[in-house]
């Protein structure tokens, strides 16, 4: 049975600074350090044994989630744009979020709506995952991980469902900083979602 981990990347420099996240490329601070530390020693000790692929956004916040986690398994980590947070577009780097709530065009809320010239729409964002969702079913690993981000992630709890993108006018499923989801496929053709937001890791 193919079982597929989230990892929402561990508290970063944007949580605690008032800056944009996005593609702007913070680090993780130091509580987040320490999340991602737990994530490893913890998680890790349950894959132990187990066959795993460790797929990373390239964006440091993410790649400094997935390291302790890599190298407790002894794995590396394959570094994917796909798994990237929503391109807020080049206007929003280095930008602050209050200068981002007062020019933004709107919020993205609709899935095809663009906040700001050369911004992700939701849609962009679901046709960039979308063909990484068939790949992995394809691994032949008995576990396989990915470390994203929390707009990523939302979408790809829709994409991995079947659900067309259109469901995002009027739902989604989130999760938070250092949260884990696991994914499954059963009998072959049924794509569950087992629990979604786990804090657990990171909890002392």
């Amino acid at each position: 049975m193919k079982r597929i981990i989230t990892i929402q990347h561990c508290q970063s420099e944007q949580h605690i600074n008032g800056m944009m996240g996005g593609w702007n490329d913070w680090e993780l601070t130091e509580l987040g350090r320490e999340q991602a530390r737990r994530i490893g020693e913890r998680l890790g000790a349950e894959l132990e044994g187990q066959s795993v692929k460790l797929y990373s956004s390239d964006l440091k916040r993410a790649s400094q989630t997935a390291a302790p986690l890599a190298e407790k398994l002894g794995i590396k980590v394959e570094y994917r744009q796909e798994l990237r947070e929503f391109n807020g577009g080049p206007l929003v780097m280095g930008k602050s979020k209050a200068w981002y709530r007062e020019h933004c065009d709107n919020f993205g809320d609709k899935v095809d709506e663009r906040p700001m010239p050369g911004a992700e729409t939701k849609r962009d964002v679901y046709e960039r995952i979308m063909p990484l969702c068939r790949e992995v079913q394809e691994r032949a690993e008995d576990t396989v991980i990915f470390v994203s981000h929390g707009g990523a992630l939302s979408v790809w709890n829709i994409v991995w469902l079947g659900l067309p993108p259109e469901v995002m006018n009027t739902c989604g499923i989130f999760g938070r900083a250092g949260a884990i989801g696991e994914f499954d496929v059963y009998r072959g053709w049924e794509h569950r979602i087992l629990r979604i937001g786990d804090l657990s890791y990171i909890r002392d």
